[in-house]
């Protein structure tokens, strides 16, 4: 089983954490500050769950999901197409006033093509927006770790090195790809997106965790060649 297939998994496991709406949509709307009227592309729409959020903002919103059952209720929501990042070949260059992406580019194998992917399709001068877990979390053999006086300390793991974890899902594997934060700016960098506001919280169930960064935001904007 892949991505492709796994909407239901996701509807019955994922869709109705409330860490969503208390959490990552608001760090979404946030970082992306959507303009009404704006058109931006949902990177990994899912069931539609942001793209509500940012439309309900008055902007206009079209979204490119992979797995055919979360399309088919993005698109109850707004237009979607089907499509497996970072292809972005069926859109026109230079259409949308922005775009972003929640919980997406972790698992976006290229995430070189993924930049330069979207900034074809983004008008010059606007942003993209991206919320994912934080860079030291998702480093493989990462891990809280309690000393002998019971404190909890944080393993980097392989911090330094581009890598990736499988994390299980009911009977498959999800994979996350590891990025340290200074790769992925200056992938964004290299194709022309400038970084604006970078915002990082901790987003831990556990409280003697709640030093530790699990989740990041970060705004680019598109300069004009």
């Amino acid at each position: 089983m892949t991505w492709s297939e796994m909407g239901e998994w996701w509807l019955n496991e994922v869709a109705d954490d409330p860490a969503y709406e208390s959490v990552v949509t608001p760090m979404l709307l946030d970082i992306l500050e959507p303009d009404p009227g704006a058109l931006y592309l949902d990177l990994g729409s899912g069931e539609g769950r942001v793209m509500r959020a940012v439309l309900e903002r008055g902007s206009r919103v079209h979204g490119v999901e992979l797995n055919q059952v979360l399309a088919s209720r993005s698109r109850a929501i707004g237009p979607t197409v089907i499509a497996e990042l970072p292809d972005l070949s069926y859109f026109r260059p230079d259409v949308y006033d922005g775009a972003y992406c929640v919980g997406v580019l972790e698992h976006v194998p290229d995430h070189l093509a993924f930049f330069a992917a979207v900034a074809r399709v983004v008008k010059p001068g606007q942003p993209l927006a991206l919320v994912m877990n934080h860079s030291v979390w998702t480093a493989p053999r990462s891990t809280p770790i309690t000393d002998a006086d019971g404190e909890v300390l944080w393993r980097p793991g392989d911090y330094l090195s581009e890598g990736f974890f499988d994390e299980p899902a009911d009977e498959v594997m999800i994979r996350f790809h590891h990025r340290p934060i200074s790769s992925l700016l200056n992938a964004a960098a290299g194709v022309g997106w400038s970084l604006e506001r970078m915002v990082e919280t901790s987003h831990h169930e556990l409280d003697d965790q709640t030093g530790i960064p699990r989740l990041m935001a970060i705004r680019w904007r598109l300069i004009a060649s």
